[in-house]
């Protein structure tokens, strides 16, 4: 045994550790504003404490933990605690281009289903997207929210074909796979002259999505329906944002995509960032997408009738493929991000 790759291997383990108990940190730090506080200027714990109505020995081991993990900066010789700029730019603004605690929060939820993803692994089961704790569901829109509404609208939407003009002109959409519904209000309230009908398996995501719809409700239509069924149309755009690779059935949904869309319409296709081997993907974000794949995309796919299991780093081809096979005769990646790949598919 190398001696040097053993300690190199329990220092990794080490930081693994680390921060899988700083994710709860991270989640408990947004709930109570520990975050919003410091970023406010240089604070003591009891001064945070106070701020924010909480214990003040609580709040020091939190803020130990924090500052030891690079989350929190601290001066030793007042004792006091802030955020620079840039940890209050990922920490504190759910609506910004980062939040950070968003993905803590799914992550935190998605783990809480260890006993059923380790009885499946024996199975072969497979476990529903609605049979996971409800912080998956408020953690998934919080984690990806923050990058649609960076992307979107701004890049995503005009390296489409003509699609920005006809949004603004009016045209139906259906935003398949819609989750809370973050994707679909985004285009919504910045074309106000198209209508737009999310879907999504899940009930009580739609009905959050409901709550949700504001002064968009109007133009907006929420319902209850899978991507192999969902109703209306001809659309002349439709939309699903990291939702394909979690089905069980893909090609009958890209079918049902193309049965749904009009001639001259556009199906945009968001999936995670991702390689076209394992080797490529063997970096932190791959890491990231298999970890989260194991215990949310493959199980939910598993658990649905189709026989697939694309798993959230299947790469572009797999994508291209079922649109092939699906009937659609035009097919490019049109944008990328470090986590998200763009496809255009075009009848």
């Amino acid at each position: 045994m190398d001696e040097g790759r053993l300690m190199e291997f329990v220092g990794r383990f080490v930081g693994d550790l680390g921060a899988t108990m700083g994710a709860g940190g991270v989640v408990v730090g947004d709930r109570l504003g520990l975050y919003k506080a410091l970023a406010g200027g240089r604070l003591r714990p009891h001064e945070l404490a106070e701020r924010t109505g909480t214990a003040v020995r609580y709040v020091e081991e939190w803020l130990r933990g924090q500052a030891a993990g690079g989350y929190v900066e601290y001066d030793a010789a007042s004792g006091s605690y802030w955020l620079t700029e840039e940890q209050a730019f990922a920490l504190t603004d759910p609506d910004g281009p980062i939040f950070v605690p968003g993905a803590f929060q799914l992550a935190l939820g998605a783990l809480k289903a260890d006993e059923e993803i380790t009885k499946a692994f024996r199975t072969g089961d497979g476990m529903g997207w609605h049979e996971h704790d409800g912080e998956v569901f408020a953690g998934c829109e919080r984690f990806f929210r923050p990058g649609y509404s960076a992307n979107l609208v701004g890049a995503w939407l005009p390296a489409l074909e003509g699609v920005v003009e006809r949004l603004r002109a009016g045209i139906r959409v259906a935003d398949v796979g819609c989750g809370h519904g973050a994707s679909t209000l985004l285009m919504a309230r910045a074309f106000p002259n198209s209508t737009f009908t999310g879907s999504d398996y899940h009930a009580g995501s739609i009905e959050a999505a409901r709550k949700q719809a504001g002064e968009a409700a109007g133009r907006v239509r929420f319902e209850v329906a899978s991507a192999q069924d969902f109703g209306g149309g001809p659309y002349d755009l439709v939309t699903t944002f990291d939702a394909l690779h979690d089905m069980g059935d893909p090609l009958g949904a890209a079918r049902h995509v193309r049965e749904r869309l009009a001639p001259d319409g556009t199906w945009m296709i968001v999936e995670p960032a991702a390689g076209e081997s394992v080797a490529d993907n063997l970096n932190p974000v791959g890491r990231v997408y298999y970890a989260f794949s194991a215990f949310l995309c493959v199980p939910n796919a598993l658990s649905q009738e189709g026989g697939y299991a694309l798993g959230a780093q299947a790469g572009e081809e797999p994508v291209r493929r079922l649109t092939a096979e699906a009937g659609f005769s035009r097919f490019r990646r049109v944008a990328e991000t470090p986590f998200n790949l763009v496809y255009e598919a075009r009848p």
